[in-house]
């Protein structure tokens, strides 16, 4: 019998498009917005934080071969979403509205997240 290997789906708060400042390491203080949310990782690509360099053999795109820029994924626990009116790091909440329909909400201020 064969084991089945399941991978864990983590609850990412973050969706494509929102701005978010890196909180700690190299890249700590660059904000950016989501390019991707990649849930079983548990990470986020955001753009232009953690470039890296990486050397392709020569193909039909790059005949001599080069060296290309590639925005790899972050830890998701070290950025956080920007609040736009104070422009600090927030978390991120839920709540009902009137018609039941769950949105998120910034947590310092209970304002929505548009």
């Amino acid at each position: 019998m064969r084991k089945q290997i399941v991978k864990q789906l983590f609850k990412i708060r973050l969706k494509k498009g929102d701005t978010v400042i890196v909180r700690s390491g190299k890249y700590k203080g660059q904000t950016g917005t989501v390019l991707a949310t990649h849930p079983s990782e548990n990470k986020v690509t955001v753009e232009g934080v953690n470039i890296v360099k990486k050397a392709v053999k020569p193909n039909t795109k790059y005949p001599q071969g080069a060296i290309v820029e590639l925005t790899k994924p972050i830890w998701v626990s070290k950025v956080a979403i920007v609040e736009p009116t104070s422009k600090k790091a927030s978390r991120i909440g839920y709540q009902l509205d009137k018609d039941g329909n769950k949105t998120r909400v910034f947590k310092k201020t209970g304002k929505e997240i548009k």
